[in-house]
């Protein structure tokens, strides 16, 4: 397997991996050893969430790898729940008790909370202190709308690094990309494969997309591989989540091969413009104000 993985630079000067392992939805008895068979592959880029509720075993499968942790990305998110200058403090002290870690690479905020946007704005600023405290080394945010993105950083300091968003071949989101690449902002892609495409009336699987297992074909490729290596063409950052060893290795195979600019263009086309979930803007401390544990 190549491992001449690729980095992206955020607009801070630090460099990150551009695949990432996602655990969301990983089980907390799956995702140890899911870290552990990721690291062991070669990854060096963990992505969580304080509301996955997984991120302890996220840190014990970083230290069961016998990998060193100055070599490991650690990512992670504040919950809503946490919002708040004073808040959001104790959510980053949370999460950095659970990971085993004092530092972590790179903090989000999760959602926008776009019901009570003040408490997003007091969070960030926690999230200012921190990076100027040197608690974390990158901050960022999380499903910003090109709106909320516009008024969060007329309000703050600090260029947010990273909008983590919904980004697969059937809901590509060129508006937020766009606005991202207007503050030179990376974009990170959640849910970077897509899976089976079943909201919004459409139920199509990426993996059977003509454009896409043709390319398959021509590389030696999985469809999971070429779509990965799509994202990489476009300099995202991507975070393929699995618990299983052989599909952890198989979505981090994807340095040996390129994609041509027609090629990704043919990918591009495949967007709906429909979205897989929730609106973001929909979550609220009423309905999605799950406590986050010490």
């Amino acid at each position: 397997m190549a491992n001449n993985q690729l980095h992206v630079t955020l607009n801070n000067g630090v460099e990150m991996p551009a695949i990432g392992l996602g655990v969301y939805q990983s089980a907390p008895e799956e995702t140890t050893e899911a870290v552990v068979a990721a690291l062991q592959t070669g990854y060096r880029h963990i992505d969580t969430a304080a509301a996955y509720f997984n991120e302890r075993e996220v840190g014990e499968g970083i230290m069961k790898s016998g990998v060193d942790r100055a070599e490991i990305f650690v990512e992670t998110k504040i919950w809503i729940s946490d919002y708040g200058y004073d808040e959001t403090l104790h959510g980053f002290e949370k999460s950095a008790r659970k990971l085993g870690v004092d530092q972590i690479d790179l903090l989000l905020l999760h959602q926008p909370l776009g019901s009570d946007f003040e408490k997003t704005i007091a969070a960030y600023k926690a999230l200012e202190t921190l990076l100027t405290d040197g608690r974390v080394r990158a901050i960022g945010v999380s499903n910003q709308t090109p709106a909320e993105l516009d008024e969060l950083i007329s309000r703050t300091e600090i260029l947010p690094a990273v909008n983590q968003i919904q980004v697969h071949p059937y809901y590509s989101q060129p508006e937020w990309r766009a606005a991202n690449v207007r503050h030179g902002i990376l974009t990170q892609s959640w849910s970077p494969i897509g899976g089976s495409y079943t909201y919004g009336g459409f139920d199509k699987n990426p993996f059977e997309e003509p454009v896409i297992t043709a390319l398959a074909a021509k590389y030696g490729k999985t469809p999971a591989q070429v779509i990965l290596r799509w994202h990489l063409e476009h300099g995202f950052s991507a975070i393929p989540k699995s618990v299983k060893p052989h599909r952890i290795a198989e979505n981090f195979d994807v340095f040996d091969f390129t994609l041509t600019t027609d090629e990704v263009a043919s990918v591009d086309a495949l967007d709906t413009g429909v979205r897989g979930g929730p609106d973001p803007d929909s979550l609220t401390l009423e309905s999605h104000g799950v406590p986050i544990p010490e």
